[in-house]
């Protein structure tokens, strides 16, 4: 078999989405993007939800599609890893987290986890 050229062109927050009014992508005049789409195969990547290691429904950004697009699998992001080990225990069952509550036993102290808390679903959820 002849070798062939082959590129990987990553089109970092293109998006695909249906013609419409607000689709940027489709109002614009790509004349080579539309050639080469026409001569060449090519294909669409899932680039959200849990294609890339977030809750079904979440939008994705540049570091997700980043992390997956050689990895070869599904790179859980902390929203999901964090979920998935609450909803399956083994959150609890971390050694240092353990550790800081035993000691933290009859102190009357406080252990406080801290995080980002919004609806933006970026860098906080």
């Amino acid at each position: 078999m002849a070798k062939k050229p082959l590129v990987l062109m990553i089109l970092d927050g293109w998006g695909i989405a249906p013609p419409g009014p607000g689709n940027a992508a489709t109002l614009a005049a790509t004349p080579n993007l539309d050639g080469w789409f026409a001569r060449y195969p090519h294909t669409e990547l899932e680039a959200s939800g849990e294609a890339v290691g977030l809750p079904a429904g979440q939008i994705g950004n540049s570091e997700v599609g980043h992390l997956n697009i050689g990895a070869g699998r599904v790179i859980y992001q902390d929203l999901s890893r964090i979920s998935n080990a609450i909803d399956d225990g083994s959150f609890f069952q971390n050694k240092v987290l353990r550790e800081a509550m035993e000691r933290l036993q009859g102190t009357r102290s406080s252990l406080h986890l801290m995080g980002l808390l919004s609806d933006g679903g970026v860098h906080s959820h």
